[in-house]
C-alpha cells in the first residue's frame, strides 16, 4: 500500500468479512523486510571465500579454488533470515470483551493482528505456526511457509470459540515444550492473569531461547473505566456479577490496571522481551509498523 488512504480504521474493518480480507487490506504490499532474524542462516547467494580451519564442514570447500591454489577455502554466503514465527493467540473468555464505544472486541482485534503478522511473514517466504491457548494449548498449526498456510491460519481462527478461563503459565509451558524449532514467538493476549504467573510462562519460552514478543490487547474502556451510573458488571471466566458505583472505584481501578501494565512492561524488558500495548480503537496500520520499527532498531 503506497498511500494511507488504503488503510482502514477499526470501524471500517469491523464491517469487512471474513477476517482474511480485513488483513489483506491492512498489509498487502506493506513494507517488505521489516523483520530481521537474530538467527543466521545461509542463502543461495555467494559472498566470499575464507580459509579452511580444522572443524569446518568439508562440504563447503570450494574444490575449484583448491585445484587452482592447492589450498582449502570455504564458500561463504550472504545471511538470510530463515525465520520461523510462532504466533500464540489467547482464546480465553475475557478476550470477548468489547467496550461501549469499540467496533471490535479484543479477540477480533487480536485475530486481525495474528493474520496480519502471518501475512507479512509469509510474504517474505518465512515460516509461521499458530497456537490457540487459554488454560492449555488447545490447537496448533505446525510451521510452514507454504502459500496455503495463510488459508490454514484463517480457517483455524474463524472456527475458534473463546470461552474458557485464562491460565497463561501452564499454557505457555506446554506450548514451549511443543515448539521444536527456535524462532520468534509472538503472544497476543489481554494478559488479564496473575503477572507472576504470566512471567513464569514467558520464562519457559526464553529457556528455549526463543525471541519473544508480547502484544497486550486491551479495550479503551478497560483503561478509562468510563461508566458513570451504578451498574451490574457481568463476570467473565467464572467470576460472579458485581454491583458497583463506578465513580467510587474508578481511581483505584485505574491505578490497579496501570500498575499491572507497568509491571509486565518492566519485567519483560528485563527478560529481553519486546512488549507492546495495543488498544482496540487504534488502527493496526499504526501499531504494527511501530512495533516492527522498534524491533529493527533494537536488533540492529
Amino acid at each position: 500500500m503506497s498511500t494511507q488512504g488504503k488503510y482502514f480504521d477499526p470501524q471500517t474493518l469491523a464491517k469487512i468479512r471474513p477476517i482474511g480480507l480485513r488483513a489483506r487490506y491492512l498489509v498487502e504490499g506493506y513494507i517488505a523486510g521489516m523483520h530481521r532474524s537474530p538467527h543466521q542462516g545461509r542463502s543461495i547467494e555467494f559472498s566470499q571465500h575464507r580459509e579452511y580451519v580444522p572443524g569446518d564442514d568439508l562440504r563447503q570447500v570450494d574444490w575449484k579454488v583448491y585445484g587452482r591454489t592447492d589450498k582449502f577455502y570455504l564458500k561463504q554466503y550472504e545471511a538470510e533470515t530463515n525465520l520461523i514465527c510462532h504466533l500464540l493467540l489467547d482464546c480465553s473468555e475475557s478476550m470477548l470483551y468489547r467496550g461501549p464505544d469499540s467496533p471490535l472486541n479484543k479477540f477480533e482485534y487480536a485475530q486481525l493482528a495474528i493474520v496480519s503478522l502471518a501475512y507479512l511473514v509469509l510474504s517474505q517466504q518465512d515460516s509461521i505456526s499458530v497456537s490457540l491457548i487459554d488454560q492449555n494449548l488447545q490447537q496448533q498449526i505446525t510451521p510452514s511457509n507454504s502459500p496455503a498456510q495463510l488459508n490454514h491460519v484463517i480457517g483455524l481462527l474463524e472456527q475458534s470459540q473463546p470461552g474458557r478461563r485464562t491460565a497463561l503459565e501452564p499454557a505457555l509451558r506446554e506450548t514451549a515444550s511443543r515448539l521444536k524449532s527456535r524462532g520468534v514467538v509472538v503472544l497476543v493476549s489481554d494478559l488479564l492473569d496473575d503477572p507472576e504467573k504470566i512471567l513464569q510462562g514467558l520464562q519457559h519460552l526464553r529457556y528455549q531461547r526463543h525471541d519473544v514478543i508480547v502484544l497486550q490487547v486491551l479495550d479503551d474502556a478497560e483503561l478509562s473505566f468510563p461508566f458513570d451510573q451504578p451498574s451490574r458488571f457481568l463476570g467473565m471466566e467464572g467470576w460472579a456479577p458485581l454491583l458497583a458505583d463506578p465513580r467510587g472505584i474508578r481511581q483505584a481501578y485505574q491505578k490497579e490496571i496501570q500498575q499491572h501494565i507497568s509491571k509486565l512492561r518492566e519485567a519483560t524488558r528485563s527478560m529481553e522481551i519486546d512488549f507492546q500495548l495495543m488498544i482496540t480503537s487504534q488502527p493496526l496500520y499504526l501499531t504494527l509498523p511501530h512495533l516492527l520499527a522498534q524491533r529493527r532498531r533494537r536488533i540492529s
